[in-house]
């Protein structure tokens, strides 16, 4: 009994003691490194608006459309919806889904696709993240079935934490039941 007796205040002795209030020590040198690279930054865009390195403003030039690319054809890409509790592909949907499939097979053949689960925020969330990924994995098939490569396609869940509608309506809600689509390099 003794032994258990002094064994817990040996225990509780070294757990507060271990416990520390002194303030973390802040390490200023980061100010003093990231000034001298804001410079170097600051010398690579002027010399790139004067025309002094031609070469690499083309090549931010042809970074920017690039991206401009990739979201134009990203815009092209439909939202998939569905019903309450459900992650079947509606009837009225498939012809979006169709869509999808030709633009992955054409336009955005280059890229990789993710395809984001959302939910409504009824239910709770472990049930909503398993939901987002059922969708996500309905509409995966599909495509794959459309003639989609499957090893292009990636599905990521975000349940009910991606809302694109806050109001406590039906309308709203049917709005976060959806599966978006994301075009990867």
């Amino acid at each position: 009994m003794k032994s258990i007796v002094l064994s817990s205040v040996v225990v509780a002795l070294l757990v507060f003691s271990g416990c520390s209030t002194k303030e973390p020590a802040v390490d200023t040198k980061t100010e003093e490194v990231t000034a001298p690279v804001a410079q170097e930054v600051e010398e690579v865009m002027t010399e790139t608006v004067t025309g002094e390195n031609a070469e690499i403003s083309s090549s931010t030039n042809s970074l920017n459309s690039n991206q401009f690319s990739t979201g134009a054809i990203e815009s092209k890409f439909p939202t998939v919806y569905f019903d309450f509790d459900k992650y079947n592909i509606r009837p009225d949907m498939q012809e979006k889904v169709d869509t999808a499939a030709e633009l992955g097979k054409t336009t955005a053949k280059s890229f990789n696709i993710k395809l984001e689960g959302n939910c409504d925020e009824w239910g709770s969330d472990e049930y909503n993240f398993a939901l987002g990924l059922k969708r996500a994995n309905s509409v995966k098939k599909a495509l794959v079935a459309e003639g989609v490569d499957a090893s292009r396609i990636s599905m990521v869940s975000y349940g009910e934490s991606n809302p694109v509608c806050t109001e406590h309506t039906r309308e709203c809600w049917a709005k976060n039941r959806r599966v978006n689509f994301k075009l990867l390099p």
